[in-house]
């Protein structure tokens, strides 16, 4: 039986469309919650609820429609980039050259849901599709009938889930939990291999017998030779690209687990008339942007976090003790009005006041901040068994997101933090932060809100523990994984030498692609190399730079800094960089990478840069001022 409660917000996030196999990882660690109170999660749902009726609110309630076969395997190759698969023998698109980014388990994913969708469009004797072997591989005459056999989607699935297990592994093959040290979080290998590396292995077996509790493990993330690349360090067009590659690689590693991703559709909801409640997150920055170009977090997002960190931070019980619905309504009202004209007085606001407004803010976006397609997904996270794994869901997840959605729940989060962080004085630890926020975060009134009977507890706790992650965990979600970098960097080459086909199709290409990522370099990696960096907002010259193996960007920087303060180069613009106590040694300075496989990536300091130029020859190395928000590594 199910609860259906029309024109209400759903007291639950929704049903998890994805269906664990094993399901005693989740019990054991919903059992292991039973000592956190979630009272404040039902305190707030009731909040919400009278919030609601006393309004009168009518929620257009989006009815689920049951796809057609074959119907979400397009969408989802629609999303992926993969569009011109669902044609009829499409001529070579720059779309196409994506699949020779590709890993195994990736590849393997797309094979599946196109495979999927050709059968579906066959059985209802529509127009030809491309067969599923046109696209990943033709057997040629000289190919064995094993080889043969090998070529099947439903061999080649298998294959993988056994041969991988074979394979070289590397730190992410650790099964040793010891909650006292760091766990490496490995970001240079797929998380779809890394988990089909381990999947007859002990680990998964463990891992859902694992009872990790209340405790957040430590992870860290290793810096390789070419560091850590953070959201914002990419450039927006590179950026573009990676929403796609992740929800390949979310869907293979769903696929390697043994999960099905679902996706919802977007709800359409009517318009409103209002400038800043129920207003889409696009255009209230369109309309910020107006006022104070740049502007990436909506401006009433950023008063009301700005108002509480002023006032809000030591009051007991923030965020948990509701402010007055008769007075929130009135706010909402008075900041309609008189917000952008800067008449309105956050100083004569009371702080849970305000705290309601931050909520009702969230709540009344016309989409889930989360997004109504992948708000699903990221409450199924709860179901992956292993806390690493969640989290490598979770990264994905958040690459997924929309850049005004992923800014703002940042924002927030970064928010939460500091809420978190003064436990002592207002009795708000995460634990009572998360369970506060996630109904907030997780209930909508323009999805669909069946909620299966007895399964009310297991969803709110897991909703919980899923927003409790992301705040605990944001530095480490913030990060863009080294393979998704490596990938970009292969779609921008492939992109610009157009990758051949033959006869129109990718004939045989995931032999041939995998076959040239088997191949050794040729020529030997130069042991050193000179090359010029450059300033041209700072400095007329540009600066010679000597590289061997140890030279980092860290000590390129200081040798700039150390010229511009002792050899009176010739500077451009001195007033700019004299900010400091009239001292260019407390100027922070940043080395992008421009051009080449990039289009402009912020280096991390601890880059290696002779390793960089192996990688990106064709690129030109520019010193830039730090922008006025620190950058933290």
């Amino acid at each position: 039986s199910t609860r259906n409660c029309p024109c209400k917000m759903s007291q639950l996030p929704p049903k998890s469309p994805l269906a664990s196999p094993v399901s005693e990882g989740m019990n054991s660690r919903v059992e292991s919650l039973d000592n956190l109170s979630m009272d404040s999660f039902w305190l707030e749902v009731e909040n919400i609820k009278q919030s609601a009726e006393a309004e009168q609110e009518e929620c257009s309630l989006a009815d689920v429609k049951t796809r057609e076969e074959g119907e979400a395997e397009a969408e989802w190759l629609q999303d992926a980039g993969l569009s011109d698969l669902l044609g009829d023998r499409a001529s070579e698109n720059d779309n196409i050259v994506l699949l020779s980014t590709l890993t195994k388990t990736q590849a393997a994913a797309v094979q599946r849901r196109l495979d999927t969708y050709s059968r579906s469009r066959r059985r209802k004797n529509k127009h030809p599709v491309r067969d599923v072997r046109d696209i990943f591989g033709v057997v040629s005459s000289e190919e064995t009938a094993a080889e043969k056999e090998e070529s099947s989607p439903d061999q080649l699935w298998h294959n993988l889930r056994t041969s991988n297990v074979q394979r070289k592994t590397q730190d992410y093959s650790c099964t040793v939990r010891n909650p006292g040290k760091e766990e490496v979080f490995n970001m240079d290998v797929a998380y779809s291999e890394q988990a089909a590396v381990l999947l007859k292995g002990s680990f998964l077996s463990e891992s859902r017998r694992l009872k990790d509790g209340n405790a957040l493990i430590k992870f860290k993330i290793p810096k390789g030779r070419l560091g850590v690349t953070r959201i914002g360090d990419l450039s927006a067009q590179d950026m573009k690209k990676i929403p796609t590659l992740a929800l390949i690689e979310l869907t293979a590693l769903c696929d390697v687990l043994g999960f099905e991703l679902k996706r919802n559709k977007a709800a359409k909801l009517k318009t409103t008339e209002k400038r800043l409640f129920g207003v889409p997150l696009n255009t209230l920055l369109e309309n910020d942007q107006k006022l104070l170009p740049n502007t990436k977090v909506p401006l009433l997002l950023q008063a009301l976090l700005s108002c509480l960190e002023k006032r809000g931070l030591e009051t007991e019980g923030i965020l948990r003790v509701s402010g007055s619905q008769t007075r929130i309504k009135s706010l909402e009202q008075k900041l309609e009005r008189d917000f952008y004209t800067g008449l309105f007085r956050w100083d004569e606001v009371h702080q849970n006041d305000v705290s309601g407004l931050l909520k009702r803010f969230i709540r009344e976006l016309p989409a889930p901040l989360l997004t109504a397609e992948y708000l699903p997904a990221f409450a199924a996270v709860q179901n992956i068994p292993d806390l690493k794994q969640r989290l490598q869901a979770l990264n994905l997840l958040i690459l997924i997101l929309p850049e005004p959605n992923r800014n703002t729940l940042k924002a927030l989060l970064e928010f939460l933090s500091k809420v978190v962080a003064r436990e002592n004085n207002n009795k708000m630890n995460l634990w009572n932060v998360s369970t506060v926020m996630a109904p907030n975060l997780f209930m909508h009134k323009g999805l669909p809100n069946k909620i299966p009977e007895g399964k009310e507890k297991q969803l709110a706790e897991g909703a919980a523990d899923v927003v409790r992650m992301m705040i605990h965990y944001q530095d480490l979600l913030w990060t863009v994984s080294s393979f998704l970098v490596a990938q970009v960097r292969k779609l921008n080459e492939s992109n610009s030498k157009r990758y051949q086909f033959c006869d129109k199709r990718i004939k045989n290409l995931l032999r041939k692609i995998h076959a040239d990522k088997d191949k050794v370099e040729k020529n030997k990696a130069e042991p050193s190399k000179t090359v010029k960096v450059h300033a041209s907002l700072l400095l007329k010259d540009s600066l010679e730079v000597h590289l061997n193996n140890a030279t980092r960007v860290a000590d390129v920087l200081r040798q700039f800094q150390k010229n511009l303060c002792q050899n009176g180069w010739n500077i451009v613009n001195t007033v700019n960089l004299l900010k400091c106590n009239n001292s260019m040694e407390c100027t922070n300075f940043l080395l992008y990478e421009v051009g080449g496989n990039i289009g402009e990536h912020c280096l991390d300091p601890d880059t290696y840069l002779l390793d960089l130029y192996h990688i990106n020859p064709h690129a030109e190395w520019i010193i830039k001022q730090n922008p006025s928000y620190p950058r933290v590594f």
